[in-house]
């Protein structure tokens, strides 16, 4: 019998009156709110402002989270299309199913052509926003510990996650084999959602630190780059350690594949970008040139808003 574990939540949503609020939608809500916090002040260093990242999340994030929604549909497409699933099933995102690898990936292209799309110099805003996703990621873990769900194989380390039988998405779970998994009344698991908070938390540390410290060597968006190395690394082992049915291709799961190219993608994207990368101070002069002329648009309105009322 372990003596020492960590224990799971007694509950994963609540009721407002006759509406649902689920945990793990309040831990993706907070990590955003957070990650905006974090982007924005690095942001303002380069010379912009906070309406601009405000207009990029707003278009940004819905997009993010169709991409992560669609992503796992796609990689488990058993339960959401025929002959065994149904496609109505796409729309129930309350019975869980975000894959972070379809949020980043949409989410950073709805970025780029928004930035685009502004004028913004997409280099250094990937490289404001890389510590401030690994944050966001920690911190929406917590909604996989209220759901019980997405844990690892069984082990008896006295930091194993205990269950209990509070109404959550994963007291249903399926494992690897596809098989249910072992009791967990009497089965201590491994805690993958703490391993990827404390491996987030490290990562972003480490740009924090690389970036101030290498800042006259590096070139814009190779910090992102890093965001890309460390957590395409520690996703890959991560992967291998839950014990939640996956498809598996040629030997691996899904998402290890998608780890893996992850990783060597940011690794090649690092190269290419102290190659040929864009100057890190020519593009903040650049989006001060933008942010002034932005500012100058608002005052020229202002003033004709003012003579209209007048």
């Amino acid at each position: 019998m372990n003596l020492a574990y960590i224990p799971s939540p007694t509950f994963s949503k609540f009721q407002v009156g006759p509406l649902t609020i689920h945990m793990y939608a309040i831990c993706i809500l907070i990590g955003i709110c957070v990650a905006v916090w974090i982007l924005t002040t690095r942001w303002k260093r380069y010379g912009g402002n906070f309406d601009q990242i405000l207009d990029t999340t707003l278009v940004t994030v819905p997009c993010a989270l169709v991409g992560a929604r669609l992503y796992h549909c796609i990689t488990t497409p058993s339960a959401y299309f025929p002959p065994t699933g149904e496609l109505v099933n796409i729309l129930k995102v309350w019975e869980g199913g975000m894959a972070i690898f379809g949020g980043i990936s949409v989410g950073a292209l709805t970025a780029f052509l928004w930035c685009r799309h502004r004028h913004y110099p997409f280099g250094i805003f990937a490289d404001s926003i890389a510590p401030a996703l690994l944050v966001a990621q920690a911190i929406g873990r917590l909604g996989n510990w209220f759901n019980q769900e997405l844990y690892g194989w069984p082990t008896n380390l006295p930091w194993g996650l205990k269950l209990n039988d509070a109404d959550a998405i994963g007291k249903s779970e399926i494992c690897y084999n596809g098989s249910q998994c072992p009791d967990y009344t009497t089965t201590l698991f491994h805690p993958t959602f703490l391993y990827e908070m404390i491996w987030n938390l490290i990562g972003a540390a480490l740009i924090v630190f690389l970036g101030r410290k290498l800042a006259n060597r590096l070139q814009a968006g190779q910090q992102f780059a890093m965001y890309m190395m460390w957590y395409g690394l520690g996703r890959t082992w991560i992967e291998n350690v839950r014990i939640n049915y996956s498809t598996v291709i040629l030997g691996l799961r899904t998402n290890v594949w998608t780890a893996i190219i992850v990783f060597v993608a940011g690794c090649i994207l690092f190269v290419v970008l102290y190659q040929y990368g864009p100057d890190v101070e020519a593009q903040a002069r650049r989006l001060q040139e933008v942010t002034a002329d932005e500012l100058e648009r608002q005052r020229i309105e202002e003033e004709k808003n003012k003579q209209k009322n007048r």
